[in-house]
């Protein structure tokens, strides 16, 4: 418990004073968001916020690899070949990121060269992750709810790999998506990894009745590390956001909380956990549909993703994000609450 303490404690300080410097760091250099505007069919009613910096997911990457590194130096415990696995898997989201943010913010361009590259490129990636996984660790090769030994699908590698790699790839865009207002992406992954803080440390502490989980411990400290970089983070991008986490941030993230679903066997939980992220995703998806169906004549939406549906009915984005933050921790403490009573079962002697 002192490790995964240790981790959220000093990913949250370093991520408070690395996004400040961040925020320092690009305004003295005259770079910030670049905003779609109308000729984009984007929120014009954002342009205001044209200019702010933006690329702070550096800071809360950074943060958090920062605080799972002292963790592990402090607690004396080794490090798993899985973390590093998905700290690689992170670090090239990352990567892929910050290069779509680098070109944004150089070409004064809401879309860089990458963006429709970017999406096939990051697909690759996530399902060589999901087979490095497989054949790098010991992870269960089941597709489940709460623990691969019961509430489990068994399925061949090759579609472990497939579905695995899907959830990698859709989490990260589904959170690139979100954020896109000050604070919602940042506050609904907050809420993500604290679930994950819980349910790895209960699997840590109870190891014997999921025997599949390799290294719960690990993956308590990887969430809470980011976790804490998440609330550092939020202090300067609540709104009125000084700074913007980019894709660096959001791919990242992404990615982090596909790898501990995937790892703490609750797959399909992180439709709860990750609510917010799947109603965004969901919109853009459904919007695209009805448009391409209808001739490209009519939209679900007045504008996707949804948030931007609610602004565009009158809701101020204060209103919004904070309505928005209740609906993820509705989810999120539903998600719990099943992992919980699976929990409770198992160690009563139940299924």
């Amino acid at each position: 418990m002192i490790a995964i303490i240790l981790a959220a404690a000093i990913s949250t300080v370093a991520s408070l004073f690395g996004t400040r410097a961040l925020i320092v760091f690009f305004r003295n250099r005259g770079q910030g968001q670049p905003i779609l505007g109308k000729e984009d069919l984007g929120p014009e009613h954002h342009m205001a916020k044209q200019g702010t910096p933006t690329m702070g997911g550096i800071a809360i990457v950074g943060a958090a690899f920062l605080g799972w590194l002292v963790a592990h130096v402090r607690g004396d415990f080794p490090f798993a070949t899985q973390s590093l696995i998905m700290w690689a898997g992170v670090a090239f989201m990352a990567l892929m990121g910050f290069l779509d943010d680098y070109i944004k913010v150089r070409k004064r361009h809401n879309r860089g060269i990458f963006w429709k590259q970017k999406n096939y490129i990051t697909m690759a990636a996530s399902f060589g992750m999901a087979w490095w996984l497989v054949v790098g660790t010991g992870i269960s090769e089941s597709i489940s709810i709460t623990r691969a030994e019961e509430f489990g699908f068994e399925v061949p590698t090759i579609v472990w790999i497939l579905w695995a790699g899907a959830i990698i790839w859709a989490t990260t865009n589904a959170v690139n998506v979100t954020d896109g207002l000050d604070g919602l992406a940042a506050g609904s992954a907050l809420m993500g990894f604290g679930a994950f803080v819980i349910i790895a440390y209960l699997t840590f502490r109870n190891a014997d009745l999921y025997p599949s989980v390799v290294n719960p411990l690990d993956l308590g400290v990887f969430a809470a590390a980011f976790g804490g970089g998440c609330l550092g983070f939020l202090w300067w991008n609540a709104a009125p956001a000084r700074i913007f986490m980019g894709d660096v941030g959001a791919l990242a993230i992404g990615a982090a909380l596909a790898f501990l679903a995937l790892t703490t066997n609750t797959h399909l939980l992180i439709v709860l956990l990750c609510a917010i992220n799947v109603m965004e995703a969901g919109s853009v998806a459904l919007q695209m549909g009805v448009f391409k169906a209808s001739g490209r004549k009519k939209r679900l939406f007045r504008m996707s993703p949804i948030h931007h549906h609610f602004e565009l009915m009158g809701w101020p984005e204060t209103t919004v994000i904070i309505r928005f933050w209740l609906i993820s921790a509705i989810a999120v403490g539903l998600a719990l609450a099943i992992f919980i009573a699976d929990f409770s079962s198992l160690s009563n002697g139940g299924l």
